[in-house]
């Protein structure tokens, strides 16, 4: 079992700057990926960003690259989300996700932390 407790969200103003983190414990030296992901009120949940955590590669949707860095602290078994120029569309809520194996569906969640920007 993996545990992921998410912190940092809150309100914030357009083009403001937000960083989320994601503490994981349990068996968290067998996590092959960390993601985020988010959703709207009203929205399907979408995919962020993820690291894969052997490596630090990094991968994010379109409409985040260049605002948005995701980096891991191996030590610390704790992943990021450094959110920059935010704008009202990020609004959402969102969660920190594990996945064991290199591909398929992840399997740990977190519980979410909201995310508000106004315009």
């Amino acid at each position: 079992q993996v545990q992921l407790v998410e912190s940092g969200g809150g309100l914030v103003q357009a083009g403001g700057s937000l960083r989320l983190s994601c503490a994981a414990s349990g068996r968290r030296f067998s996590t092959n990926r960390m993601g985020w992901f988010r959703q709207a009120p009203g929205k399907e949940r979408e995919f962020v960003a993820a690291i894969r955590w052997s490596d630090g590669n990094e991968y994010y949707t379109d409409s985040v690259k260049g605002r948005f860095t995701i980096s891991r602290d191996n030590a610390k078994s704790t992943v990021y989300l450094q959110m920059n120029s935010l704008k009202p569309e990020d609004t959402a809520v969102y969660y920190c996700a594990a996945r064991m194996k290199a591909y398929g569906n992840y399997d740990y969640w977190g519980q979410g932390t909201q995310v508000t920007v106004s315009s």
